[in-house]
């Protein structure tokens, strides 16, 4: 039976190992700095609007008002100047980028796994990684052809175009068959990945930088990527929850979920796209990052059991911190490693450790 208080108690818990985890992370670096100095500069980067100004952009050669917010910062504690510009700065716009990134590819990856009624499911699996790389390799590889400026857009555009047309391929007669749906996914995928190696092999000098942002990196993190993200991770987030009741009652079956009042084909629709953006939004800010939205999904599905109405929610947290902690190691080390390296190092085993150690059912 269904207790909201247990979803509400693993919810509290996993979002203060995400907060533990955090501080732990931002520990690390060439520059080692105490958790108590650390703890203090994070508390010292937090802002509140305090005001409301007005600035101008120039539209057409003509200034035009735009207003804006003015913040101030909560707490004033005496941290070292070095101190808090490397934490407020350069680790903590990477750990908050890993956390959005964590949080909304778990959540696609339930979601996903739910949908398609299987463990084995995850945010890629109808193209959105593929094309948002396509998008991103496009941009750096030929900037000249692609009308967006910015790379993180191009990748956005990029997935989120892949997953429309694999649905429009997919539906036939307003019906858009799961096997289908699938099978088009893995054919346009194919596709996509043919034009990627042909954009690789004619990129010249950007061709180290195409292979990096493919591997998944988390490099350079700046507020502006967080900025990017976060706002439409929290809201697809907070729209799939709305959807936790039809997500159970689909695992049934779509013909069963259909007698129980459940809008098939509008609900499918509106959880491939809503986890379509959410996926395109860690991608184009990350880059392709695999195992997060598989693995999580699935252990926390050992752990609280198949109920979305608990299990999507953690799996958001618990994805959140198993990124910051992937990316903590990717950086611990000499050199900085992809982070993407490091969750298919740790992910591929442990997945394969569970199917050897227990049965993976279907959904």
């Amino acid at each position: 039976m269904y207790r909201p208080a247990r979803t509400a108690v693993w919810s509290v818990g996993l979002f203060a190992l995400l907060l533990a985890v955090a501080l732990v992370s931002a520990t690390f670096g060439p520059v080692r700095i105490d958790p108590a100095t650390v703890a203090m500069a994070m508390l010292n980067a937090v802002v509140v609007p305090a005001g409301v100004t007005v600035g101008t952009v120039p539209v057409l050669g003509i200034p035009v008002p735009v207003p804006g917010l003015e913040y101030a910062a909560v707490f004033s504690f005496d941290v070292p100047e070095t101190r808090q510009i490397i934490v407020a700065d350069i680790r903590l716009p990477r750990i908050a980028l890993a956390a959005t990134v964590g949080f909304a590819l778990a959540a696609a990856g339930t979601v996903m796994q739910g949908f398609f009624r299987n463990p084995l499911a995850d945010p890629s699996i109808i193209g959105v990684s593929s094309g948002a790389a396509a998008g991103a390799v496009a941009a750096i590889a030929f900037p000249a052809l692609i009308p967006f400026g910015s790379l993180h857009l191009s990748a956005f555009v990029g997935a989120l175009a892949t997953a429309f047309l694999v649905y429009a391929i997919a539906t036939d007669g307003g019906r858009t068959p799961v096997a289908t749906l699938l099978l088009a996914g893995v054919a346009v995928q194919a596709f996509l990945g043919a034009m990627i190696s042909y954009m690789l092999v004619h990129s010249g000098d950007s061709l180290r930088e195409a292979v990096v942002w493919m591997m998944g990196h988390l490099n350079n993190s700046q507020w502006s990527d967080v900025r990017f993200a976060l706002p439409v991770a929290l809201v697809g987030v907070f729209v799939l929850c709305a959807f936790r009741r039809e997500l159970n009652v689909l695992l049934l079956g779509e013909e069963d979920a259909n007698h129980l009042g459940v809008e098939v084909e509008r609900t499918k629709l509106l959880l491939l796209a809503i986890a379509s953006v959410v996926t395109a939004a860690g991608v184009a800010v990350a880059g392709v990052i695999g195992f997060v939205g598989l693995v999580v999904p699935h252990v926390m599905r050992l752990i609280v059991g198949p109920d979305h109405r608990i299990l999507l929610p953690t799996s958001a947290l618990a994805g959140a911190s198993f990124l910051v902690a992937t990316d903590t190691l990717a950086r611990a080390g000499p050199a900085v490693v992809p982070v993407g390296i490091i969750t298919a190092a740790l992910g591929a085993p442990f997945f394969l450790f569970l199917l050897t150690r227990r049965e993976v059912h279907s959904l």
